[in-house]
């Protein structure tokens, strides 16, 4: 893994996306893209390699596992983080355990 950290985030409320883009293109060492629905997850995950799958609330639950589950198959080593606000301290510290997790596989 290099020094940049590649973060998908999938979530459908615009504005929580909007932030969460944001702060985490805000730090030089993580680069966010962002998908909006299932799909379009599972399009971008198809064509780049990410370390961390960021996902945020507008999903119910069994999208939400199968988000979780296509990830885990298609790239065990990608951590998959659900984030459901909490500010940007937890958001960060989310982050920063999944980047532990990462570096201990």
């Amino acid at each position: 893994m290099g020094n940049q950290i590649e973060i998908l985030v999938v979530g459908n409320h615009e504005k929580i996306m909007e932030i969460l883009l944001r702060y985490i293109n805000n730090d030089e060492n993580w680069t966010a893209t962002a998908a909006h629905t299932l799909d379009e997850a599972k399009e971008v995950f198809e064509r780049k390699i990410f370390d961390i799958v960021l996902i945020s609330s507008g999903f119910d639950d069994n999208t939400e596992q199968e988000m979780i589950r296509f990830f885990n198959e298609k790239n065990a080593r990608t951590e998959v983080v659900l984030h459901f606000g909490g500010g940007t301290g937890l958001l960060f510290n989310e982050i920063h355990a999944a980047i532990e997790r990462l570096n201990s596989k």
